[in-house]
């Protein structure tokens, strides 16, 4: 069986069930190899146009970086601007790409609203606060691009922002306002009841160890001996390392990140720090980034250079800054505090792979997880549809595991202390 689901905030308030299907079919049209966000909104698009669909979740749903995430959802490039796009991939796929990221929050809370999917799912917008002057007019030119493709983002100047945050070492904001927030277990959840209401079946345990040609079909063998039988495959595993996963998780670099929930702030502050509920991440190397929960917990994040004995210290190193950042009348404390990893691919582009005849692969969500991985999900369904892969709007790239991938996270360390040092340096 596998492990419990890790202690997070989301686990302790989530309201939806966890329910699942205990035995496998023999065949399907489409397998989907991991159950979050990306493989359940293919599964479900692929049910939508009448295929037979089964996922496979290794562990246990949630357990993966979509059900341990911040629940943000920001539909645009954490590393990118469009200009940047359409010069790596040309003005016509570039605006493609443009268009289908810039849709991914509105994809998001569609398919909440379609669905019924109880998961405080709320559309208020998402703050990108500019540390520095340089860093604002950054932001002005980026968000006078997103506008020029008919997106409602807009430029805060320094007292706006202030108003929006109590915080006054911000030169101004890129506001987004489709962005939003979620409870991301239950949004997870609520997909899983989705796909299994439309006739899927989500398995949890069923790690797939090997992949293999059947004739015309794949075959995949589980960890557990049992095998199934699909004419199309979609690898769905994020920065996952083992089984059917491997190669593509090597594709990538982890990032370990440290989440903490506080207690619920007081209504003063609350009042103070997010008038209108939207949540923040400002442009800092080490970014800085809140945002409240149904109860008015804080939640916030960061990375540990040094690994060892990170857990309990990056709990407290976050709380801390939060504290002092947001200027609260008291120092909070860690009520939960909890960890995954994201995988950053090196242009920080999200990308679909062709493993074989009917099997694909997509990957690089680049901490806009819960928006991109929404697109990526229907760009997967529609290859495994029959799509031409070529002329998908995210792009289709060979599959090259990094060199020496067990080493990146020292690099990663190394980035953040560098990010650390820049980010004095402007203040």
């Amino acid at each position: 069986m596998p492990l419990p689901p890790p202690d997070t905030l989301w686990t302790r308030t989530a309201r939806l069930p966890a329910e699942t299907d205990a035995t496998l079919p023999q065949s399907v049209d489409v397998a989907v190899i991991g159950g979050g966000f990306t493989g359940l909104t293919a599964a479900r698009e692929l049910l939508i146009a009448g295929r037979s669909v089964a996922v496979l979740e290794a562990g246990r749903i949630g357990a993966g970086a979509s059900g341990i995430n911040a629940g943000f959802v920001v539909p645009n490039f954490a590393k990118a601007d469009p200009n940047t796009v359409r010069a790596k991939l040309g003005t016509e796929r570039g605006n493609a790409l443009l268009r289908l990221v810039g849709d991914g929050a509105n994809a998001v809370f569609r398919t909440i609203e379609e669905e019924g999917i109880a998961c405080d799912a709320r559309q208020t917008g998402w703050l990108n606060p500019a540390f520095g002057a340089a860093s604002a007019e950054t932001l002005k030119a980026r968000a006078a691009l997103w506008r020029d493709l008919g997106r409602p983002v807009s430029f805060l100047g320094a007292d706006e922002i202030r108003e929006q945050t109590g915080m006054d070492i911000y030169s101004g904001a890129l506001l987004d306002a489709e962005g939003g927030t979620i409870h991301p277990l239950d949004y997870l959840r609520g997909l899983v009841q989705s796909v299994r209401r439309r006739g899927g079946s989500v398995h949890e345990g069923q790690s797939v160890d090997k992949v293999t040609r059947d004739g015309t079909s794949w075959r995949l063998t589980m960890r557990s001996g049992a095998a199934l039988i699909a004419s199309k495959v979609l690898l769905c595993t994020n920065a996952f390392t083992t089984g059917a996963a491997a190669r593509m998780g090597r594709s990538t670099v982890p990032l370990r990140v440290y989440q903490i929930a506080t207690s619920p702030a007081d209504t003063e502050t609350v009042r103070r720090i997010a008038p209108d509920g939207r949540p923040v991440g400002d442009t800092r190397q080490n970014l800085f980034t809140y945002r409240l929960d149904r109860d008015n917990r804080l939640i916030s994040g960061g990375m540990a250079a040094i690994p060892l004995g990170a857990f309990e210290r990056l709990g407290r190193a976050v709380a801390e800054r939060l504290s002092s950042e947001l200027g609260l009348p008291r120092a909070v404390t860690p009520e939960v505090v909890w960890t995954g990893v994201a995988a950053m691919t090196p242009d920080f582009m999200p990308r679909i792979h062709k493993l074989g005849e009917g099997w694909f692969g997509g990957i690089g969500c680049n901490g806009r997880g819960i928006a991109m991985t929404a697109q990526l999900g229907r760009v997967l369904a529609r290859a495994a549809l029959g799509e031409d892969p070529e002329q998908l709007p995210i792009p289709l790239r060979p599959l090259r595991p990094l060199p020496f991938h067990r080493f990146t996270p020292i690099v990663a360390s190394a980035a953040l202390l560098q990010a650390r040092l820049k980010d004095r340096l402007a203040r």
